[in-house]
């Protein structure tokens, strides 16, 4: 029973900064390790996006639009996911989700409830 909990939205203004986590269980942390993790938003009347990706070796990749204000990373000790947002701009409004990917043998993949991040002034 795997479980992701993200936590860390709220408003902020323009300019600001928020710092998203997304906590594991159900999962061991052989598991965790070997997961891909990503970041994914989506606003409403849009598509979902993928935001950022870090891998079991720690490549990260980020969306256009986020790069060099978006920061992912992951403490494999503690389970956890965290999304790093500076320079928050109001288009960044959106539900943010945390996906853990494993593969295995399969694709496998786990999503959190979402966390809602508001920008706006």
């Amino acid at each position: 029973q795997v479980q992701l909990v993200e936590s860390g939205g709220g408003l902020v203004q323009p300019g600001g900064s928020l710092r998203l986590s997304c906590a594991a269980s159900g999962v061991s942390g052989s598991s965790f390790r070997g997961a891909f993790m990503n970041w994914y938003r989506q606003a409403p009347g849009k598509e979902r996006e993928l935001v950022a990706t870090t891998t079991s070796i720690g490549t990260t990749t980020y969306a256009d639009s986020v790069k060099g204000r978006f920061t992912i990373s992951r403490d494999n000790a503690k389970n956890t996911l965290y999304l790093q947002m500076n320079s928050l701009k109001p288009e960044d409004t959106a539900v943010y989700y945390c996906n853990l990917r494993l593969v295995i043998l399969t694709v496998q993949d786990y999503w959190g409830q979402g966390t809602q991040v508001t920008v706006s002034s």
